[in-house]
């Protein structure tokens, strides 16, 4: 890779040196603009799921309608190793755009879709714009800020994310019903146009050019190995049999992809995943934690909910209300964390203490039956988000500080896609897990009619609920809860493992922390520390 045009490195030099000062105006609003964008690519879906049954209503397909959320989620995680190093080799401002414009381009194409097989095809392509987003924001920001900074921006984006998941499908419902579902997508056009006229005018980070070729062969193992296995986790249990020759056929493919990948990887002049990455021991925990705090976030999520549904009484229409308790309790946290990382350059603490509160918060939710009252399982949410709001962003913040600047791009699209793989197992596994407890109880309790009750979906709507006589609800609430507690207890056991690897982390100092560190030479910062903090600043106003 040849070496950046203008202040590559005295952007990194902006990061290293000198106690924190006062931000440029211009920085201030480059990260507005990656919030929105943060805004943009977390309310999607939150926004769409609520718009679903009228989607469906209008443009039928309804055998088809998993598609709409699977076309996406594949596309997503495909890209973002992708985009990572896209940003590396031919610069991150190019790449984020082009990310904003397919996002926004298979928005508006959504949004005039006339079947349902043309919005699977355009969710599939602002897919593919989503990879980059998050992974945009996250290298842009660690190009900018130094790490001993990061941690209170990085706060401030696990707020934006809370924000998105209790306000989404409030906005999604109220879109659907006064404007219609199409609005649900064209909502994100002129967000994200104002996001991208921001970043277009103030953000001017040097250009790269890159001597070698990205590695196609690679991205194209690596796109058929994540791909195999999303669709392991999204079919599993539900369109086929875990033990059928479908998913067995997709867990070899995809096997046999990932291990030509680690191969084509060594070989290649530009990886994709450059392996050496992994070498760095604080990386390697903390793509552990991260694919372990999105399997445990995401299962949670999605069973909280159905279990207040179901069990609790309460409403489907204020879904994004009930998660309150965990989202603001991991909003304060990570707020704080990031403040105080800042404040210190300390940082093995949190992944401990969360950790301790996240395996903590699964064990209480485990303990809930038909009695527990909305009061407690409050409680036992905010146990969970403390955890939760430890470990969201330090696991970036830590996974950055533990590469090279010109691989910043890689180690973020890497961080992000191990959460979002976790996550798809996360659901995949506590999902089967729950609906095999839930059709069990139910046959136990209920006999034939409850056995038929959930032959299909071991996840009832409140209307199939209300259809039920009396006993098969009361045996359906009874067997929610037996399923619940063991998905939670599952969680439970796996989140050990962040707890465990959070005391192999080396608390590496973050660069840019203050004078008595100016001549350390981090790993992103190279000689960076040695700069002085009026070549800093003059560094940060030109590359924003």
């Amino acid at each position: 890779m040849g070496k950046p045009e203008g202040t590559a490195e005295g952007t990194a030099a902006a990061g290293a040196a000198g106690v924190a000062e006062p931000q440029p105006r211009s920085l201030r609003v480059v990260l507005m603009a990656l919030m929105i964008t943060i805004l943009l690519a977390m309310l999607d879906n939150m926004i769409v799921s609520p718009a679903m049954p009228t989607i469906v209503g209008d443009l039928g397909g309804m055998e088809h309608l998993s598609w709409v959320v699977t076309a996406y989620t594949l596309a997503t995680a495909a890209s973002t190793p992708i985009w990572g190093k896209v940003g590396d080799m031919y610069g991150r401002k190019g790449a984020f755009l082009s990310s904003i414009v397919i996002f926004l381009a298979g928005s508006a194409l959504s949004g005039m879709a006339q079947d349902m097989g043309q919005l699977i095809g355009f969710r599939a392509i602002q897919g593919l714009g989503a990879g980059g987003l998050m992974v945009g924001v996250m290298a842009i920001i660690g190009e900018l800020v130094p790490p001993r900074e990061r941690g209170k921006y990085m706060g401030m984006m696990t707020a934006v994310m809370g924000v998105a998941m209790i306000g989404g499908p409030l906005v999604g419902g109220t879109i659907t019903d006064h404007l219609g579902w199409r609005w649900a997508f064209y909502i994100n056009v002129p967000i994200g146009v104002v996001a991208l006229a921001m970043v277009t005018a103030v953000l001017h980070l040097p250009k790269k050019r890159a001597e070698g070729r990205i590695d196609y062969l690679g991205a194209a193992l690596l796109t058929i190995g994540i791909t195999a296995f999303v669709l392991v986790t999204t079919w599993g249990g539900t369109e086929y049999a875990w033990g059928s020759a479908m998913i067995m056929e997709l867990i070899g493919i995809g096997i046999a992809s990932l291990v030509g990948f680690v191969f084509v990887q060594r070989k290649a002049a530009e990886p994709i995943m450059p392996l050496h990455i992994f070498r760095s021991r604080n990386f390697s925990l903390m793509s552990v934690i991260g694919f372990i705090t999105g399997f445990v976030m995401f299962g949670a999520m999605l069973f909280l909910p159905l279990y207040q549904q179901a069990v609790q009484g309460a409403s489907a229409t204020n879904s994004g209300l009930l998660l309150l308790p965990l989202l603001l309790a991991m909003m304060a946290v990570s707020f704080f964390a990031g403040r105080f990382t800042t404040s210190t350059g300390k940082y093995k603490l949190f992944p401990i203490v969360g950790g301790v509160f996240m395996v903590a918060g699964l064990v209480l939710l485990s303990q809930m039956d038909t009695g527990t009252s909305r009061f407690t399982t409050g409680l036992y949410m905010v146990v969970l988000g403390i955890g939760m709001g430890c470990l969201m962003q330090i696991t970036m913040l830590v996974a950055q500080n533990s590469v090279e600047l010109k691989d910043m791009g890689v180690a973020s699209s890497s961080a992000t896609l191990f959460r979002t793989l976790g996550s798809s197992f996360g659901v995949a596994i506590m999902g089967a897990l729950f609906n095999n407890r839930v059709q069990h109880e139910m046959a136990e309790r209920a006999g034939a009619t409850g056995g038929q009750a959930t032959e299909k979906s071991a996840q009832l709507t409140k209307e199939a609920l209300d259809k039920l006589p009396v006993a098969a609800k009361e045996a359906y609430q009874h067997a929610v809860s037996s399923g619940t507690h063991a998905a939670f207890l599952l969680g439970s056991a796996i989140a050990v493992a962040v707890l465990i690897a959070a005391f192999f982390v080396k608390e590496t100092p973050l660069r840019g922390s203050g004078p008595a560190e100016s001549g350390d030479k981090g790993p992103a910062g190279g000689a960076a520390g040695d700069a002085a903090p009026e070549a800093r600043d003059k560094a940060v106003a030109e590359a924003v």
